[in-house]
């Protein structure tokens, strides 16, 4: 009987610290889209998938030049968000003949450089609460 108690109480604290551990969420809000036209694209990317393939990807509206997306049921650890403006809807980013970019974009942490945003400047934690961050283009 005590080994079957044991055995219930250990998949109870199991299941309890699985759940935890996958609900976290990350609200990134841009507050400076220069126009409520078109939407704003944002992907979610660990280090092994940035710039590759996002973990999440949602597109949001644009309300009084400010748009939202939350991301849930996420693991503590480390992240990144880029995000871009398409005025167009054409659900890509759209450059110049010489490359720079014709759309505004953003990610978090907001430290822009010359070129593509990388990890390291972008990356933030998420721990025991959730997240928010205000991205500026």
């Amino acid at each position: 009987m005590k080994l079957i108690v044991s055995l219930l109480v250990a998949t109870a604290l199991f299941i309890s610290s699985t759940i935890t551990a996958q609900n976290k969420k990350i609200t990134a809000t841009v507050v400076n889209v220069t126009s409520d036209s078109g939407k704003v694209s944002f992907a979610l990317y660990n280090k092994v998938t940035f710039m590759k393939a996002p973990i999440q990807a949602k597109n949001a509206k644009i309300v009084d030049g400010k748009s939202t997306v939350t991301f849930d049921n996420l693991e503590e650890g480390e992240y990144a968000i880029i995000c871009f403006h398409d005025k167009n809807e054409n659900n890509t980013m759209d450059f110049q003949p010489n490359g720079m970019p014709k759309e505004d974009y953003g990610a978090s942490n907001n430290v822009m450089n010359f070129g593509p945003p990388s990890y390291e400047n972008a990356k933030f934690v998420v721990t025991d609460k959730d997240v928010s961050l205000d991205i500026k283009f």
